[in-house]
């Protein structure tokens, strides 16, 4: 892969080096690193199994568990290398057969190692609590506490080890080989708009063109191509949806949802207040915000394809991208020299892939891959100030992640609750940047809705992907759904969201099916709202802050996955249990619609 890509208007884009990982698919190091994940996996299962509860029993417990997890740990970081690679491999062209191969024969041949790694944590669940309780209350166990009580906490919904053993070595066959259907589907789509056939990406920029008509166009274009292959995800959907039931019904979850609230560590009661919080707010939030928008347009209801577009009579800027680069570091900079600097490094030392591709996964995202390793940042880069504010959220998941990573294999991973943090956070202060540098009283309001926008979509519409999903799969137990019904689902919970100002026209009702996180990370989608609100607690906290919030800020990003978003917040006086809490983050959506209501009043 060539190191920059050229774009006339943008500059030149850079394109990731997965060297640091592997230096080529075909390499000697690559295979001689597969070929050590299988005996590695082998030789653990030899070593241990069977072995935890006499060590638990026994002399120097904490010294011999603590071994034995570390062996553990440098495994899982041998397999997670393997595994990242051969994974951004595949996003960076998912359809080219020879990537689809490499990570399909990846994904299989790590899925057989690692079944011999599946006895470890069900025996150290079965060791009594009070043995290990007293072996990791002192060192060195004490070190991996914060782990072993995450893998705790899984106990009740274990099963037998074969069943275990049966569920993974099918994850191939089942979800994996799904999930890749989905993704090499989605990237194989061709969408019609004035005469060009466009992939994914380009389709949905298309959707903030300033051209009413090519919205139109573009909006029409999903509609009809994702219209011709709605069959297909459809079954996707019911089939992952089933999928998802068995496992809950075999593990015992009594709802749809505990899965996800038990990885994300946190409290069913607390996203149930946060969705309620929510949905009680549409009407100050959504529903008032589009209603101003639609009177900028002159129109009494606003197209659904109107909903992200650029206000009228304003003129677009695009954004280079060393434009774009400075002003993130710049902003970066200025909250912390230390984020800045660790965020040039992704620059400087290509960890970032920008440009547009035929056939690269849509979308961004941040790949943490090992601690080992360093992440790695996907972005479609295009020049909007929207693209700007997405380079910002995934180099704040950059950041985490490396700041994260000295915690190692078992405990760099941030739950999905915080994981949204830095990612919000690094948006927000690149946004009052960019506000702060922008004079001319339009672009000032057009910025101010931009933003809006940007949190509508990451409260109030990931809420309602949420719901959605919820209706999916509590629709789906009394059997399949037909592409009518999950069609008419989705029309609910939008027309609900978006309020009375949106018309939700012909076609709207298919898009549901271009959302890869309903396929790849049931549930997953209220982590944005929930770290949003919870970012905007934050910042409000910074902006009235003494010295000393920077340190805490890091402090709870180094964590990773060590402590409970309760232990995280708690320096800064918040408390994601208390019902008040999510009001914090919405009065500040609130507050800058009062600001765009007080400047139209201003204005006439």
């Amino acid at each position: 892969m060539t190191s920059l890509a050229a774009n006339t208007a943008l500059g030149l884009l850079p394109e990731w080096n997965l060297a640091d990982l592997y230096p080529a698919m075909d390499g000697p190091e690559y295979a001689c690193d597969l070929e050590r994940a299988a005996k590695d996996c082998a030789a653990f299962a030899q070593n241990w199994r069977g072995q935890l509860a006499d060590i638990a029993a026994g002399p120097d417990a904490s010294a011999k568990l603590f071994a034995a997890i570390q062996d553990y740990e440098a495994i899982e970081d041998l397999l997670g290398r393997i595994m990242s690679y051969a994974g951004l491999v595949y996003s960076g062209d998912t359809t080219n057969p020879a990537h689809a191969k490499f990570y399909g024969d990846a994904q299989e041949k790590i899925t057989n190692a690692s079944s011999d790694l599946l006895f470890f944590t069900l025996e150290l669940n079965r060791i009594e609590n009070g043995l290990l309780e007293k072996a990791m209350s002192v060192s060195p166990l004490l070190h991996y506490r914060p782990w072993i009580e995450d893998v705790r906490r899984e106990k009740p919904y274990q099963l037998e080890d074969r069943i275990e053993q049966l569920f993974h070595e099918k994850s191939v066959t089942a979800r994996g080989a799904w999930n890749r259907l989905f993704d090499e589907t989605i990237a194989g789509l061709r969408f019609k708009v004035d005469g060009q056939e466009l992939s994914l990406e380009p389709t949905l920029n298309l959707m903030q063109d300033k051209k009413s008509e090519t919205r139109k166009a573009a909006s029409e274009a999903l509609a009809a191509t994702l219209k011709d292959n709605l069959r297909t995800f459809t079954l996707i959907t019911n089939t992952l949806t089933k999928d998802k039931e068995i496992g809950d019904r075999w593990r015992g979850f009594k709802d749809i949802a505990d899965s996800r609230h038990l990885s994300n560590r946190v409290e069913r009661d607390v996203v149930d207040a946060l969705v309620s919080a929510v949905q009680q707010a549409h009407p100050r939030l959504s529903h008032r915000y589009y209603k101003l928008k639609a009177k900028w347009f002159g129109m009494d209801q606003l197209n659904h394809w109107d909903r992200n577009a650029p206000l009228p009579n304003v003129p677009s800027k695009t954004y280079g991208w060393d434009e774009a680069r400075d002003t993130v570091l710049s902003a970066y900079g200025a909250f912390a020299p230390k984020m800045a600097d660790i965020a040039r490094r992704f620059f400087d030392e290509r960890w970032i892939d920008a440009p547009v591709r035929p056939g690269k996964a849509p979308g961004a995202f941040a790949h943490p891959t090992v601690p080992s390793a360093h992440p790695y940042v996907l972005v479609n880069y295009q020049g909007k100030t929207r693209d700007v504010m997405t380079l910002a959220h995934e180099l704040g998941h950059g950041v985490h992640q490396v700041l994260a990573a000295p915690n190692g294999a078992l405990m760099a991973q941030t739950p999905l609750t915080l994981a949204e943090t830095a990612s919000v956070f690094g948006e927000m202060l690149t946004f009052r940047t960019l506000l702060k540098n922008t004079q001319d009283k339009d672009e000032r309001r057009a910025m101010l809705a931009a933003k809006v926008e940007d949190m509508l979509n990451t409260v109030v519409r990931q809420i309602a992907f949420y719901s959605f999903e919820r209706k999916v799969h509590e629709e789906r137990r009394n059997g399949e759904l037909t592409a009518d019904k999950m069609c008419e689902l989705w029309m609910s919970v939008q027309a609900d969201s978006l309020g009375p100002a949106i018309k939700l026209g012909a076609g709207y009702e298919t898009f549901w099916a271009y959302i890869p996180h309903f396929v790849h990370s049931p549930f997953y989608v209220y982590a944005y709202a929930f770290g949003d609100c919870l970012v905007n607690s934050l910042y409000g906290v910074y902006q009235n802050a003494e010295a000393g919030f920077a340190e805490k800020y890091f402090a709870l990003l180094s964590a990773g996955g060590t402590k409970h978003h309760s232990e995280l917040l708690a320096p800064f006086g918040l408390d994601a249990r208390d019902p008040g809490f999510w009001q914090i983050g919405l009065k500040m959506i609130e507050g800058l619609i009062s600001e765009l209501e007080e400047m139209e009043q201003a204005s006439i």
